[in-house]
């Protein structure tokens, strides 16, 4: 067995990384994808390796003559590598491919050990290695039958996205037996460069094979496995991220900050969301705007001001709306004077973006880490604070704190001019949580001195549109906060988000009580877990105590590596204490949450 390897392309996608070398000479942590390949090709004890090069080319056959002196390569040059495409470079290597079997790769592939051994020991002859289509994939997909037969490919130019779920998509590593190549391959590639010419993808000569003749190509799934094709920068850092050490790739997620759509199998209990709203229907609404949303302009402020108070049931006047509550919290921090009360641990988005010198802390002192409004009246009482901030419930800790109790601390804050600020992003998820909402107006303007900030992300599942209010009887304060953030600060997207909500009002209620009953169940089994010590919580996520033989550290990452599920590491947030350990899990759907108490279990063996 032959292995050929393209490698003639330009990778213009990749600008400056590939400006004086060909993709192959990439490095991805560190190292090239070229020696990665012939690495992994040098344990199938193959004939011989054929590269076929082209731009810097000479770069190339240089760094492996010298570096792999004994290995037998042979190159193939395209010099008009900048006119063709693969299916050329394939042409110019048909004389080796006439002689042996091979094996077919593309030099912009990574992919792990395994995939290689699957397409060598498959006692299949000809053979295409495909993958159950991702939204991260593009080019060649193909369709399989029920016996792995290819029964067609399907170029970009016929992708629908309505088949996605039928579709596989082409590795770019292929098999193929002498006989095919010989008798049904080459004459195909001869006959379609003489029609159609040399700037087309080889792919092409195997959907017209697959059409019009018998050889039959198989499909070899490799779903599961890893491998990513690196054409642009976006490509690199996920492959960067995928193929990293487990405690680079443990690093590269959580520096990510989401996104974790294009890591394929990414079970994420890390980021907070409901996971029963929206509903199918709503979505499908959206879906059925989405050209209108996509092309034309959002409305400003004052149009999504009113959507935002009709979703709530607030005044106009009393409430911004924000590309996220994060743009609210940074325009209410830089703009706030004086000293700011804060419990930790909490949130720490508020007061990152606040002077540190200015924080005045409370650290409740229990294992649970809980409060009440007693607890805080006491504390700040005699300390000069000019707002206290509220996270209800708290994040990391859950801790809920009801409306009655928070009704005092109102009076309390106004009575000594404080300002009170009330997150409770998480609220609708407490019991009875959506009697326990402070966003009426009536509460708003019985206590003028306080604001109430939501995110619509968190319990309304919608994260990806980007959407937060900040309510307040203030209206100095609130018009002070309009002018600060930009005219178009929400999306089409957004906005059209909340002119529909009310249609689906009853949905999101009975989701809050879905969401309870199975936090209720989800915490149960946890507590079956001997290493950890579940925080009672009336939000969307558990603070668990992590005990021997494990360090949180340790747990994150074995989760990440063992079973790809994504968890909150607490070590590095404030108000811990150092000698225990913490991290934070989010509250999913019943078949997510099984699957991390089995991933428990299964570490605890």
């Amino acid at each position: 067995m032959q292995a050929i390897i393209l490698a003639a392309g330009m990778g213009r996608r990749l600008g400056e990384f590939t400006a004086d070398n060909t993709k192959c000479m990439l490095e991805v942590n560190g190292v090239r994808l070229i020696d990665r390949m012939l690495g992994q090709l040098l344990r199938l004890n193959l004939n011989r390796i054929v590269i076929v090069i082209g731009y810097e080319g000479a770069k190339l056959k240089s760094y492996l003559t010298k570096n792999y002196p004994s290995l037998p390569i042979e190159f193939v040059e395209n010099n008009v590598y900048d006119r063709t495409n693969n299916i050329y470079s394939l042409w110019l290597a048909r004389g080796f491919m006439a002689e042996d079997e091979t094996l077919l790769l593309e030099s912009d592939l990574i992919y792990e050990d395994a995939i290689l051994e699957a397409a060598v020991k498959t006692p299949l002859k000809n053979v295409a290695l495909v993958s159950k289509y991702e939204t991260w994939m593009d080019g060649t997909m193909v369709r399989i039958d029920e016996d792995n037969n290819i029964v067609n490919f399907i170029p970009k130019k016929a992708f629908k996205y309505s088949d996605t779920d039928y579709y596989y998509k082409t590795v770019n590593i292929y098999k193929f037996s002498r006989e095919f190549v010989v008798n049904h391959y080459l004459p195909f590639l001869e006959a379609y460069i003489k029609v159609l010419g040399e700037n087309e993808y080889y792919e092409q000569v195997l959907r017209v094979i697959t059409l019009i003749d018998t050889a039959g190509i198989k499909a070899l799934p490799i779903t599961g496995m890893h491998w990513y094709e690196i054409d642009d920068v976006q490509d690199l850092r996920i492959a960067e991220t995928i193929f990293a050490t487990p405690e680079e790739k443990l690093k590269k997620l959580q520096h990510s900050f989401g996104g974790y759509w294009r890591y394929p199998g990414l079970l994420d209990f890390c980021y907070l969301v409901n996971p029963y709203f929206p509903k199918k229907r709503m979505i499908d609404e959206m879906k059925a705007n989405f050209e209108p949303l996509l092309r034309d302009y959002p409305s400003g402020m004052g149009v999504n001001s009113l959507l935002a108070g009709k979703y709530f049931g607030i005044r106009q006047k009393y409430i911004v709306v924000g590309n996220g509550a994060a743009e609210l919290i940074k325009s209410l921090m830089e703009n706030h004077e004086g000293k700011l009360g804060v419990t930790y641990p909490t949130f720490e988005e508020y007061p990152n973006r606040h002077n540190q010198s200015d924080l005045v802390i409370f650290k409740p002192q229990n294992v649970d880490f809980s409060y009440n409004a007693d607890d805080l009246m006491e504390f700040f009482g005699d300390k000069e604070i000019a707002s206290l901030l509220i996270v209800n419930p708290d994040n990391p800790s859950g801790n809920f704190i009801p409306i009655q109790d928070l009704f005092r601390l109102a009076e309390w804050s106004q009575t000594k001019h404080i300002r009170l600020i009330v997150d409770e992003s998480f609220v609708d998820f407490a019991d009875k949580g959506l009697d326990q909402t402070l966003l009426k107006n009536e509460i708003l303007e019985k206590y003028p001195t306080m604001c109430v900030m939501k995110s619509i992300s968190k319990s309304y599942g919608v994260p990806g549109l980007r959407l937060g209010i900040l309510a307040s009887a203030d209206e100095s304060m609130i018009d002070g906060l309009k002018k600060n953030v930009a005219i178009w600060n929400i999306n089409s997207f957004g906005e059209f988000y909340m002119q529909i909500y009310g249609k689906y009002e009853k949905d999101y209620a009975r989701s809050c009580e879905k969401f309870r009953e199975e936090r209720a169940l989800f915490e149960k089994e946890l507590k079956e877990i001997s290493f950890l010590r579940v925080i009672p919580s009336q939000a969307n996520y558990f603070l668990c105590e992590v005990k021997a033989p494990f360090t949180s550290h340790e747990l994150t990452l074995k989760l990440l590596t063992d079973h790809n599920i994504l968890i909150k590491d607490c070590s590095s947030k404030k108000g811990f204490p150092s000698d225990r350990q913490y991290i934070r899990i989010a509250i999913r759907d019943r078949k997510d949450n099984s699957a991390m108490v089995e991933a428990f279990k299964g570490i605890g063996k």
